[in-house]
Order: structure tokens, then sequence, then C-alpha cells
């Protein structure tokens, strides 16, 4: 059961909403994102999330803003980002005197980052085809005799002499 304590945050809310702001304790904030407690520690141990406020028995206590920061967190892992990167980015994001200044930095980032995932999207694509020819390739497998010693399968006449074996399938014969 997820406890939900309405506890008025520490410091004085933006707006008349975040008055009514619900907020987790650390256990139900790990249910709600999926992660760890010990990944949310360490997230406040690098700074990348701090509770919102304490209970009168000491429990950190996180609002919604926590949530959107972990899925942030989350994401970034995902791009491949290391936890020492996100907090090189959040630093510079917060330690930024102007907005434009901040924006650009993140941008660099992430420009850098897309970059990056496009050549291995590009690579997986040309993983992908590999893939399916040599499974095409292997399917004139099944048409073979079972007899059929496996050093034969280099000189098959079950394949179109006019395409070379696909290499996920020659490797297998080298030695």
């Amino acid at each position: 059961m997820t406890v939900r304590l309405p506890i008025a945050p520490a410091a004085p809310p933006a707006s008349t909403s975040d008055v009514s702001a619900v907020l987790l304790q650390v256990g139900d904030l790990a249910r709600e994102t999926g992660k760890s407690i010990r990944a949310l520690h360490l997230y406040e141990e690098l700074e990348l999330l701090r509770p919102q406020s304490r209970s009168k028995g000491g429990f950190r206590l996180y609002g919604n803003d926590s949530v959107r920061r972990i899925k942030w967190i989350g994401h970034l892992q995902e791009l491949g980002f290391s936890l020492g990167d996100i907090q090189g980015l959040a630093r510079d994001f917060e330690s930024s005197a102007v907005a434009p200044a901040a924006m650009a930095r993140v941008h660099e980032q992430y420009a850098i980052k897309l970059s990056a995932t496009r050549e291995q999207i590009a690579r997986l694509r040309e993983l992908e085809t590999d893939l399916e020819k040599s499974l095409a390739y292997l399917q004139a497998c099944d048409v073979c005799e079972p007899a059929t010693v496996l050093h034969a399968c280099t000189t098959c006449d079950h394949h179109d002499c006019h395409d070379p074996m696909p290499d996920l399938v020659a490797g297998l014969h080298a030695s």
C-alpha cells in the first residue's frame, strides 16, 4: 500500500496549486518510478535529487517534480549518459547565471548524443540486414539431408551461388 503524506513543503509553494501537493516517502517514490531505494539515495548523494522536506520522523519526502527528475535521469541513462555525465549536465545547468547559456550547454550535449544515437541506429540497421540475410540463407538448411556432414555446408548447392554466404554464417566455418 502506498502511503502518501500530505505535508506542507519546507519552502513556500510557487503557486497555490502546490499547496495541495502530495509528498512521497522514498519507498513510495521507488515504487512509483521503478527505481530501487538505493538508486534514489545514490541520486541524492550525487545531488541529482533532493527531498522537498522531511517528515516529523525524519523521513525524506519527495514531490511530483522528483518523479519527473527520476524519469529524466532514466531517459538520459538509456541514451548512454553515465550518472557522472548527468551530474555534470545538471551542475552546469544549475550553475549558469543566465538561461540562454544554460540551454546552450544542454543543447550542445543533446546534439552530441543525437549524433551518436544516429550512428548507433545505422550500425543496428546493418546488423538487422545481416541477420535477415543469414536467416534467409539458413532457411535452405531445412531441406538438407540429415546425414550431410558439417564441412559440406561450405559447398552446399541449396543456395544461390551468386549470393555470397553472409558473414554471420561464414564465420561459423572459419577456423
